[in-house]
């Protein structure tokens, strides 16, 4: 692995003031993705590391912007003076914010990050105005909105560009559908302690489990039943998706594996666990995610 300097000057990236931008970032995004931080270290090409570190902060500091306070006018405010401020930056190239000047950077160097971009912020709305599902068509529809535009941030870094348009488009969908359905299942804990309920209303309904009975990590065999079948759900969208490092240049395709196999070494821990996510989230264990770090960095450099 690379020093940061090195990876930074291997990225092009000289200048001290935007040297040191990617260096916050990356702290910011190694603090609250550790795995993945470490997978982007060690599996990716030194001169990508840092611009997929700037598109994950980005994507992440929005989505915290959005979630800071749902439906308040202040939080609302807040979205549409970052909305105006990260379109200001796309038309003119230059930013005073410190998470915007790297990711401007990133897109002057990556040009098909801009259109992903604005699609995220287009459909930004549906994240801060979420009030919960009403059935599976609802949350399918936000995904298409949101989730899988804050993907492809990230994912349109990796893939090759000539990757079949159709196919690229089906397996990143069947990934985020995944992951994202895996995140709202392992995060309830977290999620109904702010107000949030996420799993889809027709699915609680199915099981005959009520919001008070995940409010109350009431552990009956309704509640096991509906997190298992949601969480069986995210492991096969998983699964489908495992094609997606075909798509990607060769030096991307370690990195891609790993990022799948660790979200479904997650939806198994979060199995095992069962009604224990209401209390709080699964994470996979050290040795499991370590041996995949291990063996992809192995078949890297064979």
């Amino acid at each position: 692995m690379h020093t940061w300097d090195r990876t930074l000057t291997a990225a092009g990236i000289g200048d001290p003031r935007l040297r040191a931008d990617y260096t916050r970032q990356r702290d910011r995004v190694s603090a609250y993705r550790r795995h993945a931080y470490v997978a982007v270290r060690l599996l990716l090409p030194p001169a990508l590391v840092p611009h997929v570190i700037a598109a994950t902060a980005f994507m992440h500091h929005t989505d915290t912007l959005l979630d800071a306070s749902p439906g308040g006018t202040h939080t609302e405010d807040s979205c549409i003076v970052w909305e105006k401020r990260v379109r200001e930056g796309l038309a003119t190239g230059n930013s005073g914010d410190p998470v915007l000047r790297p990711l401007l950077h990133t897109v002057a160097v990556h040009p098909r990050l801009r259109g992903h971009v604005e699609d995220f912020l287009a459909g930004a709305p549906v994240d801060r105005d979420f009030t919960g599902f009403s059935d599976e068509a609802d949350y399918q529809r936000y995904v298409d909105a949101y989730s899988l535009p804050a993907f492809m941030l990230i994912a349109c870094l990796l893939l090759s560009p000539d990757a079949d348009a159709d196919l690229s488009h089906g397996l990143c969908r069947a990934y985020i559908d995944g992951s994202q359905r895996l995140d709202f299942v392992n995060d309830l804990a977290e999620d109904l302690r702010d107000g949030r309920l996420t799993l889809p209303d027709d699915a609680l309904a199915h099981h005959g489990v009520s919001r008070a009975d995940l409010e109350q990590g009431r552990e009956s065999p309704e509640v096991r039943a509906l997190i298992e079948a949601l969480l069986a759900q995210a492991r096969r969208d998983l699964l489908t998706s495992r094609r997606l490092p075909d798509l990607a240049p060769p030096a991307h395709r370690a990195f891609t594996r790993a990022v799948i196999a660790l979200e479904v070494l997650t939806a198994d821990a979060a199995a095992a666990k069962g009604t224990g996510v209401l209390r709080d989230a699964a994470r996979p264990s050290v040795p499991a995610a370590v041996g995949v770090l291990v063996r992809e960095y192995r078949r890297r450099g064979r």
